[in-house]
């Protein structure tokens, strides 16, 4: 059995993007037996500014460009979740214990249309605008308190 507290988090970043209508993007994982919708997010590279990573992840899992979004704000600290212990030792080549996170805020000044989450490595099947609360509620356990901390230090940007 793996101990936890011997691993690191792996670093990571994560993207709120929020429409004109005040609604956020969430995709429908690929790989989730139970559907789970997320929004964007990925590991940051070596030498891998977070802002940087933050837009290539946005880019590689919907397709949208930097030009299409507009920077409104960040976490100003680290978000963290550990994984449930049946996926532990099983993502990520078992090295990490979870991920620690710094959220990004983008709001969308493209169409529906410029979106595409066909891209080179498919992350979705599946995407639609949502009210965040909603998605908040339907994030899978392990990532909702992550997901809650993220709402809460956007929420003045989401109303």
């Amino acid at each position: 059995m793996i101990d936890p507290a011997t691993l690191p988090y792996r670093p990571c970043v994560g993207v709120v993007l929020v429409n004109q209508a005040g609604l956020v993007f969430a995709g429908q994982r690929l790989d989730s037996p139970s559907a789970a919708w997320q929004m964007p997010q990925g590991g940051i590279d070596a030498d891998e500014k977070p802002r940087k990573a933050a837009l290539r992840e946005l880019w590689e899992e919907t397709g949208v460009t930097e030009d299409l979004v507009e920077f409104v704000a960040k976490t100003h600290h680290w978000v963290t979740y550990d994984l449930p212990p049946e996926l532990l030792g099983k993502v990520w080549g078992g090295k990490y214990r979870g991920q620690r996170q710094k959220w990004f805020l983008f709001r969308y000044v493209g169409t529906d249309d410029q979106i595409r989450i066909a891209t080179d490595h498919p992350e979705f099947s599946a995407w639609r605008w949502i009210d965040v609360d909603e998605l908040v509620e339907g994030i899978v356990p392990f990532k909702r308190s992550v997901y809650e901390e993220v709402v809460k230090a956007f929420r003045a940007y989401l109303a």
